[in-house]
């Protein structure tokens, strides 16, 4: 066991990624997270939660005091690491090899480049297999060092160089090297497969690689259809989705990472490398109104798919694995030190049982809005929203665990309520628009029935607010949902004066957080957490949509100033501003392309050009 070390901050690091597996790069040139060859697979490298046995792939020049810039490509998801200092200018390029037609190619590559004067290079491969729990061997060949794992689940790899010298030190593969101006070393990361041959062998590969690897990110962005005042940050977005888009499956990953904590040396500390339903459904909707419909006829597929699974044995769970596997045991890993010393390191994620009765709000919010910009519903996929819509007229009324998961018990929840309207109501105009066979009048009922249920069961007249969950007192930032689908006009008195309660009692600025755990101490778990990023992005469109531009338009800004030097988000920000949680966050991301889309088009609208803050 070892004593908790201070790690680099979450957002200093960037991400590289091809739609199989994806990796976090420091600023000082290390990769101290990847997963591989999977998204959820075992971790390769974790330094991130363990400096000590995680395990790390370091690259960079000998500086003293060097100061660092990091940036992308623009318009891909190839990541230059600057090194700066009166000795000399040094570059790191990072990317993972895409070929022309999107599919991954399987290594990671990493290129170190002197721009000026003549530097001195480190390189170290420390790779600690299946969550640093397995021990492995090297062998040295011709064609680079292979690392075999003790443990037969796990795969063997190979580490190649172009332009420098390998050597093996207790395990790890080392180099030191010296490069002048114009110079590079390559180094390559990828599966050791027996009797195949490689193309990482041809000399040319890491330029060929690379060319590809920028034109297909280029190619893919450029299909955009968004042209706002904030399309770097939008666009930026969109491409960190991409990057948690399975290639193979079609599914959509939370987060890429697990065991960052939502408070320093806290408790409450996941693993998001899943699919959530309800997560993935906002995700298609982002896509979708950014013009990437192959993205949601791909994601659409995947869901048709856990639909049939579910036919005969009742409601879709909320969550997957991105292979659409239902079993997601959460263990712990009590070797490593975690992030900062916060303990205890999960994988797997026990919230996979629950019940959330939102996830289908969600859902057919985003079969609706697919199937009206050209992914055609089929016979089976609306035989399978029949069926949920039948399940919730039996079940709309239950207690669950509701959006954020809590573990103390279930309540009737306020924004479960809602997205079960918003399931019933999407079904309606579906059948309506499509012509589909349905029993309308029973469905409005129902949907009229939950409506009531929303007003008279969650309305706090003496607050003039609606309450987190039936019987509460306290507000939930969930709410923001209310407008933002429909369910209330955003300028209905009930609804602004819940705006209202919610600003008093959870916004800091900007800032907004998803409930008071002081006053929710049903939720189950100890300690505190960050502000909710995801929440600040609602906020700002609820109150654009409210009418009030200026001060929406001046909120997002301001968010947009908490982004890292990349323009990635982590899921919560602490109160010095840093970020917490699991990194880079695609709900995070995915509100904030909402909000932009939303408040750039009101704002053309008004005074085109014009600046209301």
């Amino acid at each position: 066991m070892t004593s908790p070390s201070v790690p680099q901050p979450i957002e200093n690091y960037g991400v590289i990624g091809d739609l199989r597996s994806l990796a976090l790069v420091g600023l000082n040139g290390s990769i101290d997270f990847l997963c591989w060859p999977r998204f959820d697979s075992p971790t390769l490298f974790a330094a991130l939660l363990d400096q000590e046995q995680g395990g790390h792939f370091q690259l960079h020049p000998l500086l003293n005091g060097a100061h660092h810039k990091q940036l992308y490509l623009p318009d891909t998801n190839i990541l230059l690491t600057r090194f700066l200092e009166p000795g000399g200018v040094a570059e790191v390029s990072d990317f993972m090899w895409i070929k022309f037609d999107g599919t991954p190619g399987k290594r990671l590559v990493r290129r170190a480049k002197t721009v000026q004067g003549e530097l001195t290079y480190r390189m170290s491969f420390a790779p600690r297999f299946d969550y640093a729990r397995a021990g492995h061997r090297v062998e040295e060949t011709s064609h680079g060092l292979i690392f075999v794992p003790d443990t037969r689940d796990q795969p063997t790899i190979r580490l190649r160089s172009q332009d420098a010298t390998l050597t093996v030190e207790n395990g790890n593969g080392m180099a030191e090297f010296r490069l002048e101006g114009g110079q590079t070393a390559s180094f390559i990361l990828e599966e050791a497969e027996e009797g195949q041959s490689s193309p990482a062998e041809a000399s040319d590969f890491v330029s060929a690689a690379f060319k590809e690897t920028a034109n297909y990110w280029t190619r893919w962005i450029g299909r955009s259809t968004y042209r706002g005042r904030w399309q770097e940050m939008v666009h930026r977005s969109a491409l960190v989705l991409k990057l948690m888009t399975s290639h193979e499956f079609g599914s959509v990953i939370a987060a890429p990472t697990f065991g960052l904590p939502e408070t320093l040396g806290g408790t409450r500390n996941w693993d998001y490398r899943y699919t959530w339903i309800r997560d993935a459904s906002f995700t298609v909707y982002a896509f979708i109104r950014l013009g990437f419909m192959d993205e949601a006829r791909a994601y659409m597929k995947w869901i048709h798919e856990r639909a049939c699974e579910s036919a005969t044995s009742g409601p879709l769970q909320l969550m997957y694995g991105i292979d659409g596997r239902h079993e997601l045991p959460e263990t712990e890993l009590p070797h490593l030190a975690g992030y900062a010393g916060s303990r205890p390191v999960r994988i797997g994620n026990a919230a996979y049982d629950q019940l959330q009765l939102d996830i289908y709000g969600e859902l057919m919010d985003s079969v609706y809005l697919a199937n009206k910009y050209g992914v055609a519903i089929s016979y089976e996929g609306w035989r399978n929203v029949q069926r949920t819509v039948d399940w919730l007229s039996d079940n709309w009324r239950q207690p669950d665990e509701g959006i954020w998961e809590f573990r103390g018990g279930r309540q009737e929840f306020l924004h479960s309520r809602v997205m079960c309207w918003v399931a019933v109501d999407r079904a309606i105009r579906l059948a309506m628009k499509r012509s589909l066979p349905a029993p309308i009048e029973r469905w409005a009922r129902m949907r009229d029935e939950i409506y009531t249920s929303v007003h008279e069961e969650f309305w706090d007249d003496r607050q003039r607010c609606f309450v987190q969950y039936r019987g509460a007192t306290s507000v939930d930032a969930a709410a923001l949902i209310m407008p933002l689908v429909r369910f209330i006009s955003p300028r209905d008195p009930r609804w602004l004066s819940t705006l209202e309660a919610i600003t008093r009692k959870l916004a800091r600025d900007s800032l907004v957080f998803r409930y008071n755990a002081k006053e929710s101490t049903f939720d189950g778990l100890e300690g505190t957490e960050g502000s909710f990023t995801m929440c600040s992005f609602w906020y700002i469109e609820a109150i654009a949509r409210s009418g009030d531009l200026a001060q929406a338009r001046f909120l997002f800004e301001k968010m947009l100033s908490y982004a890292n030097h990349l323009g990635l988000y982590a899921e919560e920000l602490g109160s010095r501003g840093e970020h917490l949680g699991n990194y880079p966050q695609g709900f995070t991301h995915l509100s904030l392309i909402s909000a932009a889309y939303y408040l750039d088009r009101e704002l053309s609208r008004t005074s085109p050009g014009a600046w209301e803050g």
